[in-house]
């Protein structure tokens, strides 16, 4: 949604953006105004000095709320788009077509704070093994074996998760694997940008590694989900778990069986070629 707002922005539309994760990051949005996350509470008087009011899905994170502004516009049509192009491009074209934005660009409009160095680690490879969901999630065994083959390789593989999620990762440093303690998403932030890979499942993380410009390998359930929420700004490549699987609900159970440590370093080889 940052791309609109920084659309927006460069036609001289002034933008205000309200969610949890974009504020942990407004120090990487120094030109859009980015504030809290909006409640329920006095909500249809917090949006009433604004033309116009965007949010993603219909029903999240507010229901019905085009009851409480006359100016609602909801993108559920683009994220169901029989369309090949990445929500990136999708979000891009919509400021082009739907808002009539004459300067348009694909960026989030996303700068680093000074005294960070881009790729400063060349050989570190930032690992998410979680995701919003379990059923994203490829499994956590195959995660280490990835990385100690990776570490044997040379690289430096480092696994990153969320402050509340540490407890349950804390063994992958038996085998050698750094475990950074990264307490906000400012700081993972700074860590993705010097780190030379990402290497994770479908989700936030790996759409901000992206954004920063860090050759990312995503893994994804199916195809179809890949073709839109594939991260887009910079060099990457996906790979599909259950693709060869006949029906939506098998890929969604087996897909991370099927996806074997041997495929994703195969991957991971790939996107080094492609990005040298």
């Amino acid at each position: 949604m940052m791309t609109i707002a920084h659309n927006l922005q460069k036609n001289r539309i002034a933008a205000t953006v309200f969610g949890q994760h974009t504020h942990a990051l407004r120090n990487w949005f120094p030109d859009i105004n980015i504030q809290a996350e909006l409640g329920e509470e006095h909500l249809a008087e917090k949006l009433h000095g604004f033309d116009t009011v965007i949010q993603m899905h219909s029903n999240r994170p507010f229901n019905g709320l085009d009851r409480l502004h006359p100016g609602v516009i909801r993108l559920d049509h683009i994220c169901r788009a029989r369309s090949s192009e990445s929500m990136a491009d999708r979000l891009a074209l919509f400021c082009r077509g739907e808002l009539g934005l004459s300067n348009t660009e694909k960026s989030n409009g996303i700068v680093p704070p000074p005294g960070l160095q881009h790729r400063k680690y060349p050989l570190r490879v930032a690992i998410h093994p979680t995701a919003s969901t379990a059923d994203k999630r490829w499994l956590a065994s195959r995660f280490i074996r990835l990385a100690v083959e990776l570490r044997r390789q040379g690289f430096s593989p480092q696994f990153v998760v969320a402050p509340q999620e540490r407890a349950d990762w804390k063994h992958v440093e038996h085998f050698g694997i750094t475990l950074p303690d990264l307490s906000s998403l400012d700081q993972v932030a700074a860590w993705l940008f010097e780190s030379g890979w990402f290497i994770g499942n479908d989700s936030g993380i790996g759409h901000l590694a992206s954004s920063l410009q860090i050759p990312t390998l995503s893994l994804f359930m199916r195809r179809g989900i890949a073709r839109t929420w594939r991260p887009g700004w910079g060099t990457g490549r996906v790979l599909i778990g259950g693709a060869y699987l006949p029906t939506g609900r098998l890929k969604e159970r087996y897909w991370k069986y099927l996806l074997s440590v041997g495929k994703v370093t195969q991957a991971f080889e790939q996107l080094r070629a492609n990005f040298a």
